[in-house]
């Protein structure tokens, strides 16, 4: 099994380095999701599915002349892929790419559906749009947009006291008295959760859309805060959110997704949905992207 501790997290690195595929350090899913007390990775198995939308910003090559080239690409994870990819050897994979000539945006969307396809064992989705928003590849409809947050209720200004700081699922609850099933949307922007290698701290927001019995606003807020000294990557957060909330809050159906601030160009957002909705994330940008 593949370890973060035996990855480039926390150590020094060369990042002008020649294209290396090796550079990319897979992480099995299966160790998180037994601590969650899933048996199993497919998604067949899992009550979820979904993706990780990583966008980077600092995508660079060179064409056949040599000249740099530069643009945006977002890659996509499926939920039920047996890797998930380590963020720093993400990066170093990627800034490898800056010296190497390719014949156009096609050819190096080949390579690196290859390369991570490989690394994830199953295949990925690449798109790469050009800085200017046009693509050969990416219609303009594609380039992200600012994220619609008018359905969604934040929770930020509920005054609440006596937070904990280390995730506690008994923290939520829902109206159970209720005999009426509600449809709810609910948004935290004061997520924050920390590299369990480095210890460095991630942000983001969190967006939740179900259906049940009606969640607790000001307990799902404790419950957010409740990850600010939590020590896992994105996608585990974000798979734990999602099956406490269905444990705790009866959901019928439900969706998670969290939207991460960038690092080193990257950005990193996890979406996990009950099986009777969509599998793909939205491609949105907050305010903080």
């Amino acid at each position: 099994m593949t370890e973060a501790k035996k990855s480039q997290l926390g150590k020094d690195t060369i990042y002008d380095s020649p294209y290396d595929p090796s550079l990319l350090f897979p992480l099995s899913r299966e160790e998180n999701r037994a601590s969650l007390g899933l048996s199993s990775v497919l998604v067949s198995d899992l009550p979820f599915h979904g993706e990780d939308l990583w966008t980077c910003y600092e995508l660079s090559w060179l064409d056949l002349r040599g000249k740099p080239c530069v643009g945006i690409a977002y890659f996509r994870f499926s939920a039920g892929s047996p890797f998930m990819i380590e963020s720093k050897s993400f990066k170093l994979y990627l800034n490898s790419l800056n010296h190497e000539k390719f014949a156009g945006i096609d050819a190096l969307i080949r390579t690196l559906k290859h390369d991570l396809g490989e690394a994830a064992g199953m295949p990925v989705s690449v798109d790469v749009c050009d800085v200017r928003g046009q693509s050969d590849s990416v219609k303009s409809s594609m380039v992200a947009e600012v994220a619609d947050e008018k359905k969604f209720e934040c929770v930020d200004d509920i005054e609440v006291s006596n937070f904990e700081y280390l995730p506690n699922a008994e923290l939520l609850s829902s109206d159970e008295g209720s005999n009426e099933l509600y449809e709810g949307f609910l948004c935290s922007h004061l997520l924050r959760s920390n590299c369990p290698v480095t210890g460095q701290p991630d942000w983001g927001s969190v967006y939740i859309h179900y259906r049940g019995f009606k969640i607790n606003p000001e307990s799902f807020l404790r419950y957010i805060i409740s990850f600010r000294q939590c020590q896992d990557f994105h996608e585990h957060c974000v798979e734990k959110i999602f099956t406490d909330l269905l444990e705790r809050c009866a959901c019928g159906s439900l969706s998670v997704y969290a939207r991460y601030t960038r690092r080193g160009g990257l950005d990193i957002n996890p979406y996990r949905a009950t099986p009777d909705w969509s599998s793909v994330a939205g491609d949105i940008r907050t305010a903080r992207q």
